[in-house]
């Protein structure tokens, strides 16, 4: 692309952005985007729309500087069916573009009686060369799954984007031939311009625009009339000379007078801000000529984006610099330096622990202040808690370097398994002892002025009915028994290998039975191995069906039927597309048997789930009192989210929902994660108030992350411990509102009373601890840490012995050699390969899905078991420097003693203790 071309399309990039919508053209520009681009593009165009997605994606774009890309847009704009802009940029003449402005402006006058007086279903096949293909079945599927208007609305909304010079005309044709009244308004031979008010019937089509910002702190309050953007908004309130409450210096004040201290307090209280202040008055107290230097963490990546913003706007006007690391950047960066130069860096903690471990910062006393965000997970072998074990080494080592100040921030310390309020007591002094904390910060003399800023919701729980008959279930469970029968024809001691019974179908415990089965099923052993081979594959095969098969009654239960099938469904096309082996046709055929009478169970409404019933009836009266809620709704599983998502968007009672998602980010073994990119849009999206009301969530909401006053809150079978209670409950943070917990199971209401019990005892406990003398209770908590430094120390002395003797690494699936430990080499400290032509032919190598490079290497390929029969996943090919090698994951693979055939399953490398020999590249060349 010439420096011209560039130009030019920089300057007619308003075009672009009215008319394309990016999403439509990703996929034939996987040359030149990468996979988080297009997640960020993606992202952006589910919650902000299709034009702030073009504009992300032009300015992508425009940064590109391989040959080429220019005239691959240009093709993918052509066969994307975008002609006229294809034309227009080809010729860079806009004309023919710029004339159906004016319809545009009438369109959007008009977009309210288009709305109400058009059926898309009756119009659209005469337009269908208006608009691209996939358009037309998006407006298609819109007027399917949420009725006519929905359709005309999206229809308008591709019309507004056409880039044909001929749909003015041909809509005009189009609605001639429908008799439709909307064509007297739609006037293709005049001016738009020249259109009276009147015959727009503007009184129908107006509108007011309520804007409301959300405040998340409460002490910026007075900002909430600005009608400005909450972007705008957050510069705002960063930039005013804020005024902390009462309650908030209250809370501060111990750690202002530098002890280490845990401040408890509910959530939306402004406990960022508070430790803003306790921030800024460290900082300030430093003598001239020497400087502080402070930490924070946070515990997950959203909420280390949102602190790392928050503490960027405030303490770069006061002179302060300030940095963020976070996992998806801590290779890129230089992490010692980065530490030097800046006056508080925000981290997520694993990375200091790394940093700590291999000596890149030498000592914790670099900081001067630590401010663990959540701190409540300071305990076991969790990043916080191993950051704390530097520190109470330190301290308990005699060292003279100076320590840092600890300050934790929590909703809530819990009690963990406390029966009393004794034990709760002892929990409450570990974590103080973790965190080296002698004082707990609550509010206590300003509490009147806490409880008129912080409203507590009210916590209703309702029990909703099951299924009284249920044929989906009926039909599974026969599926289930038959393949169990199947199962112990092959091995009848099925039982023996796990100690789990009375496992019922459809529940977490029968979950558990399959995990033990399959671990069991890794070690098993018999003298002969060919036999041994094939009870093994059976036995997976079958169990990972049952799996499947459990997940779909999961999915029914709480859902509706027909996701749970189309799950199965999804599932038996990826096995027929798979090694499809005489084992898994035979159960493909079972199902396959089943299908159409599962399919008319699940479409049949008398099966509607009644849990689904009392939701819709709870939505309906919640937004008929106050359409402007706002609610969190938390499930228990990603599976969960995606159907009622998909539920709420069918429904067309509920067309007043705008549901958003947010799940974590980690893959499990159905699903990839949520990206980041995503995350930060889809709560971008909540907090403005405009592209969700509702938003769909995991547990990764209910801990940490700013998100906007809501006020409802449905806790949809989903209850935890009593940090979660506090924490989701927190999330409704308006004035009058609620927190529902809505269960068929009497057992989850009666836990969500003991949480209520155990929050009580934790207040009293707190209580008790504050009225205590401090020098007995740090005589108390250095106890504690002596204690358990002792256990730490002899666990970190008993090192294994290193087992030099070598042994087989058999296929965990099918049990085929597949190489030795003698073969396997060590790759930049965390990664594993296999040296020797014998390995070669073990695997076969198939095109990674998601290719996409990794710090030092670059994922090319996966590798599988070779045998056709098996297929299993045994790890990627990667590109590491030069050189493209396997790097196998030991979880795929079982470890057999060549003396003793004794088998083990390690679940990482790090449990395998073998003689671990360096990667030398000159190895591959032998």
């Amino acid at each position: 692309m010439t420096a011209e071309e560039r130009r030019n399309l920089q300057a007619f990039s308003d075009y672009v952005k009215r008319i394309l919508d990016p999403t439509h053209i990703l996929s034939y520009m996987n040359s030149w985007l990468g996979e988080d681009e297009v997640q960020y593009i993606q992202a952006e165009k589910n919650n902000k729309g299709p034009m702030e997605a073009s504009s992300l994606f032009l300015k992508y774009l425009l940064q590109l500087k391989e040959e080429g890309w220019f005239r691959g847009f240009l093709d993918a704009l052509n066969n994307a069916g975008y002609s006229g802009l294809y034309e227009a940029i080809a010729n860079w003449n806009f004309q023919k573009i710029e004339k159906l402005e004016e319809y545009r402006a009438l369109l959007k006058r008009l977009q309210p009686a288009f709305k109400d007086r058009i059926d898309p279903t009756c119009i659209l096949p005469e337009m269908s060369d208006c608009i691209i293909s996939q358009e037309y079945e998006e407006i298609m599927q819109v007027c399917s799954n949420k009725g006519i208007m929905a359709g005309a609305e999206k229809m308008a909304e591709c019309l507004l984007r056409s880039d044909k010079e001929n749909w003015p005309k041909t809509l005009k044709l189009a609605l001639d031939n429908d008799n439709n009244s909307f064509s007297e308004l739609w006037m293709v031979e005049e001016d738009a311009k020249d259109v009276e008010a009147e015959d727009l019937e503007e009184d129908d089509m107006g509108t007011s625009s309520i804007h409301i910002v959300y405040q998340e702190d409460p002490q910026l309050e007075n900002l909430s009339q600005n009608s400005c953007t909450p972007a705008e908004v957050s510069r705002a309130k960063l930039c005013s000379q804020l005024k902390p409450r009462n309650y908030q210096l209250e809370l501060a004040l111990p750690a202002m007078k530098g002890k280490n201290t845990i401040i408890c307090a509910p959530t939306g209280c402004g406990k960022t801000f508070v430790s803003l202040l306790i921030c800024e008055h460290h900082l300030k107290t430093f003598p001239q000529g020497q400087k502080g230097k402070v930490v924070f963490f946070a515990n997950h990546v959203p909420v280390y984006e949102q602190q790392k913003s928050v503490f960027s706007e405030y303490f770069e006007r006061l002179g302060y610099s300030v940095a963020g690391i976070a996992g998806a950047t801590v290779e890129n960066v230089p992490v010692q330096q980065i530490v030097e130069n800046n006056d508080i860096i925000v981290l997520t903690p694993q990375i200091l622990v790394n940093n700590l471990k291999d000596g890149t910062i030498p000592s914790l006393s670099v900081f001067t202040l630590m401010i663990f965000d959540e701190c409540h997970n300071t305990c076991k072998q969790h990043p916080y808690n191993k950051i704390m074990f530097y520190y109470l080494d330190q301290k308990l080592g005699g060292s003279s370097d100076p320590l840092p100040q600890v300050v934790g921030m929590t909703a809530s310390v819990g009690v963990g398994d406390a029966k009393n309020t004794d034990e709760a007591v002892e929990y409450i002094c570990k974590l103080c002892a973790s965190l080296d904390a002698s004082v707990i910060a609550t509010v206590k003399e300003n509490l009147e002025e806490l409880q008129e800023i912080v409203y507590t919701p009210q916590k209703i729980s309702r029990r909703v009915e099951s299924r009284t008959t249920n044929g989906f279930k009926r039909i599974i469970s026969q599926l289930m028994r038959e393949t169990e029968s199947l199962a112990k024809d092959v091995f009848e001691e099925l039982e023996n290998l796990s100690q789990i019974q009375n496992r019922e179908f459809g529940t977490q415990k029968y979950e558990q039975w399959i995990v033990e089965v399959h671990k069991a099923c890794r070690t098993f052993q018999l003298p002969d191995k060919d036999e041994e081979s094939r009870i093994c594959k059976a036995l997976y095969l079958y169990t990972s069906h049952l799996r499947k098969y459990n997940d779909a009654l999961i999915i029914s239960e709480h859902a509706q039927m027909k996701d749970a099938l189309n799950y199965l469904n999804n599932f038996f096309k990826d096995v027929r597309a798979a090694g499809f082996d005489e084992t898994e046709q035979d159960l493909t055929r079972r199902f396959e048997g089943k299908v159409q009478e599962l399919e008319t169970i699940s479409m049949d409404p008398s099966n509607e789930n009644p849990k689904l019933k009392d939701l819709y009836l709870i939505l309906q009266e919640e937004y008929h009192v106050n359409p402007e809620t706002k609610t969190i709704l938390f499930v228990k599983t990603r599976a969960l989210v995606d159907a009622i998502k998909k539920w709420i968007e069918e429904n067309s009672k509920l067309s007043f929902l705008k549901p958003g998602i947010l799940t974590g980010r980690g893959k499990t073994s159905q699903t990839t994660g949520m990206t980041l990119p995503a995350q930060k849009c889809v709560l971008d999206a909540f907090r403005s108030n405009g592209d969700h009301n509702i938003l769909i969530a995991t547990s990764v909401a209910d801990e940490g992350i700013d998100i906007a006053q809501c006020n409802l809150v449905i806790l949809y079978e989903y209850v935890g411990n009593v940090i979660k209670m506090i924490q989701t409950r927190g999330r409704g943070r308006a004035k009058g509102s609620k927190c529902l917990l809505l269960t068929s199971n009497a057992d989850v209401i009666e836990k969500e009373n003991i949480n209520m019990y155990k929050e009580k005892m934790m207040n009293e406990s707190i209580l008790r601890l504050q009225t205590c003398d401090e020098a007995k209770f740090k005589k108390k908590l250095l106890s504690i840490q002596t204690g358990e430094k002792i256990i730490r120390d002899n666990q970190q002395n008993f090192k294994p012995k290193l087992d030099k003797q070598n042994k087989k690494l058999l296929c965990a699936k099918c049990k085929a050699l597949a190489c030795y430990t003698s073969e396997i080499r060590m790759v930049k400290d965390s990664h594993y390969t296999v040296v020797g032509e014998t390995f070669k032919k073990c695997f076969v190598t198939r095109p990674h899905p998601r290719p996409k490079s990794c710090g030092d290497f670059d994922k090319i390929g996966k590798i599988f078991c070779a045998r056709q029969d098996c297929s299993h996943d045994w790890g990627i090919r990667a590109k590491v420097n030069a050189f493209e090698i396997p790097l196998i994951k030991i979880q795929s693979f079982v470890v057999e003693d060549t003396v003793t055939g004794k088998q083990m399953c390690p679940s990482k490398w790090k449990d395998f203790n073998f003689e671990k020999i360096p990667f030398n590249p000159e190895e591959l060349s032998e």
